[in-house]
């Protein structure tokens, strides 16, 4: 969100309570949608362009901007900054977020931050959360009666955790793994099978991209019009060029 060197980051569990709401009654309304530095997960953009109702490809162009991730080494993908607009959200209006339905995972939980750990032994995931105290947010000012973990139920993040986690999964794996930047082949893969999901479903179906690992017809079947499938083909992809681990195919 909002990127403030003022900003706190406080630990808080899902019991603690969590006095906060977000309200065009407020008077800092969409000021959190400015001066940008936001990274997008393979899911939001999944969700954002199907929200909008084009091609990866046409909301990769239009809307974002690529970078290697400084710590991962991996393509990562931010909105793309309009200073004419002081980095304003290029989907924030006078009335608030014009996709909200569809809105980013760090847009639903802030004020809240979410990382995990991953046990090598059991696979098992552990969340722990972050309370970000922004100078400008007087969303804190108003009470909800809510604990944290109440608060995260009340804005269906469910979904974009489990995919997103998948790709934690990837992050962790390099930094183990492969440390240091991708090579241009690694990283051109990893961003279409993740990224632009679309020219990805093309070349599976139209040019045979993934013929020599015998997809089974059940799922290249699924593919065709089903973008949740495709990404996790996509990601099981990615695991396998990255890191030689066999392909899943449910």
């Amino acid at each position: 969100m909002n990127q403030d060197h003022n900003q706190e980051m406080i630990p808080i569990s899902p019991d603690d309570q969590l006095n906060f709401k977000c309200s065009s009654e407020n008077s800092c309304f969409n000021d959190c949608c400015r001066d940008l530095n936001q990274f997008l997960t393979p899911y939001d953009i999944l969700r954002l362009k199907t929200n909008l109702d084009i091609k990866s490809n046409i909301f990769l162009k239009k809307y974002t901007s690529f970078h290697n991730g400084p710590e991962s080494g991996l393509p990562i993908i931010t909105f793309k900054p309009d200073p004419a607009s002081k980095n304003a959200c290029p989907f924030v209006t006078e009335k608030g977020c014009s996709v909200y339905a569809d809105r980013p995972a760090s847009c639903r939980i802030y004020p809240l931050a979410r990382a995990i750990s991953r046990s090598r032994k059991t696979g098992e995931i552990t969340e722990y959360f972050a309370l970000i105290k922004e100078p400008h947010c007087k969303g804190f000012n108003n009470k909800n009666n809510l604990t944290a973990g109440q608060w995260i139920k009340t804005q269906d993040v469910d979904e974009y955790n489990e995919k997103n986690d998948k790709l934690m999964e990837i992050i962790s794996l390099k930094n183990r793994i492969i440390p240091g930047a991708l090579d241009k082949i690694s990283s051109d893969k990893f961003y279409l099978a993740c990224y632009d999901l679309d020219t990805f479903r093309n070349k599976i179906l139209n040019e045979g991209l993934l013929d020599d690992y015998s997809i089974p017809d059940h799922v290249l079947s699924e593919i065709k019009d089903n973008d949740l499938a495709l990404l996790d083909l996509g990601i099981s992809w990615v695991k396998n060029f990255l890191f030689g681990i066999n392909m899943e195919f449910v």
